[in-house]
């Protein structure tokens, strides 16, 4: 898969290029020329501040627009100045400026953009930059992968390179966790598990989590315990982490009093719960509506001094059955200086207009500025349509031309839902123009001459 993605990037116009490509990945020693090859055909395809010519040095690559590391640093996952950035790169060798760290950071633009062959690319340069890549830039590029679910790539990308990387531990807890907390595949992680295994990869504190915290969120509370039971048996000591995960899992298959008791449990062994513990006890009673639970350990967590965090706040917000409950839960996280977030406020205005309490959305909308914020795309989107749905049409437009003055596109859907109405509205009104005008009209037929 590598290989076509390599061979894809790669112009098919440059022969020097091309033969990069002979074997899985591109040889180091030819990486300087596809970044002069891809910077000539930024310049020659009209890049970004080039003017669409051909550059102010006869075409040779280099762009009259500068481009700072700086740039590099802010350039978006999907920008199209990636050839630039390979420029750049090359310049950084030439003068020898150039750093690993720089070449990591493309990386993970790379595969925040999914361009796997790029990312690869831009590792097996280090050594024409001067740079012998070693276990740490190893696992950078395979956490950027993992990171933006190219675990697959990740996975490959590790079992071929077992001579140049040895197989560790550390290693395949990356592809491990990528497979369990990015794509959380039940079924990936359980073929990687056992492929561990298989190769006599040592399983530490850390591949538990992962597989534990997996089999957590997928509500597959019996692999949990047996996993959690495996691990003390094979001497491996549990974080917090991995006690937080176990709690969830159990208060989630509400087992209410093993989670309590586990949390009991936990503090005997000198690990002190924190406000993930209690979240992963508050949020699943939330889900099963067993509120007053969910109050008793909010109640708990303060009585410890902790602090809740907006997730807590948020579990008891989306049960919350009364506006009065809604504005009390927000003086509360005020008072504990928790600041809502944006997603506070969208999932209340829902609740809201849910409810037809459109005072409270008012004043909900109003609150945004006073807590530092300003309202998203997101949050317009749902106040129009919250407001459509309630009859509140002139209002509804209101804020959909207030959205859009402000650069915000709108969903198609509510594209679609504003202008059928505005249609509708002036169809309404050029009906009753006509109407007043052929009343006044007489009705009689022309006298017979």
């Amino acid at each position: 898969m590598l290989r076509s993605l390599l061979a894809r990037a790669i112009p098919r116009s440059s022969s020097a290029a091309a033969a990069a490509t002979t074997r899985g990945f591109t040889d180091p020693r030819s990486f300087p020329l596809l970044f002069r090859e891809g910077s000539r055909l930024s310049t020659s395809q009209g890049g970004i501040g080039n003017g669409g010519g051909g550059g102010g040095n006869g075409g040779d690559g280099e762009e009259d627009d500068p481009f700072s590391f700086a740039d590099l640093q802010k350039l978006p996952p999907d920008h199209r100045r990636f050839d630039d950035a390979r420029a750049l790169l090359d310049q950084m060798r030439r003068s020898s400026l150039a750093s690993p760290a720089a070449v990591m950071l493309l990386i993970r633009r790379y595969c925040a953009a999914r361009d796997v062959a790029g990312a690869v690319a831009a590792f097996r340069a280090l050594p024409s930059l001067g740079f012998r890549p070693g276990v740490a830039e190893f696992h950078g590029l395979l956490t950027a992968l993992c990171r933006y679910k190219n675990v697959q790539d990740a996975e490959h990308l590790l079992l071929s390179s077992e001579k140049e990387f040895p197989f560790e531990t550390k290693s395949f807890n990356v592809v491990l966790n990528g497979w369990c907390n990015m794509v959380r595949s039940v079924r990936e992680a359980k073929r990687f598990w056992n492929a561990m295994e298989i190769k006599g990869i040592k399983r530490d504190v850390v591949s538990y989590g992962s597989m534990i915290s997996c089999f957590s969120k997928a509500g597959s509370l019996d692999t949990v315990m047996k996993l959690f039971n495996r691990m003390k048996e094979a001497g491996v000591i549990p974080d917090r982490k991995i006690y937080n995960a176990v709690v969830y899992a159990l208060a989630k298959g509400r087992c209410v009093n093993e989670a309590k008791a586990l949390v009991r449990s936990m503090e005997e062994k000198g690990v002190a719960p924190d406000t993930a513990t209690f979240n992963s006890l508050i949020r699943p009673l939330c889900k099963a509506r067993q509120v007053q639970e969910a109050r008793k350990m909010l109640d708990d967590m303060l009585g410890r001094g902790l602090s809740p965090s907006v997730r807590t706040f948020h579990a008891l917000l989306d049960v919350a059955r009364s506006p009065i409950e809604v504005f009390d839960l927000l003086d509360k996280m005020k008072e504990l200086q928790c600041d809502p977030e944006m997603d506070t406020f969208i999932m209340l205005i829902r609740k809201f207009c849910r409810w037809r309490q459109h005072d409270s959305v008012e004043k909900l909308w109003s609150a945004m500025p006073a807590n530092g914020l300003s309202p998203d795309r997101s949050a317009y989107i749902v106040l129009i349509h919250g407001l459509f749905l309630n009859g509140r049409l002139e209002e509804s437009a209101k804020y959909y031309e207030e959205m859009k003055a402000k650069g915000f596109p709108p969903e198609k859907k509510t594209e679609e839902m504003i202008q059928a109405w505005l249609s509708g509205r002036e169809l309404a009104k050029a009906s009753a123009s006509v109407g007043s005008r052929g009343g006044s009209v007489s009705l009689r037929s022309n006298p017979r001459k």
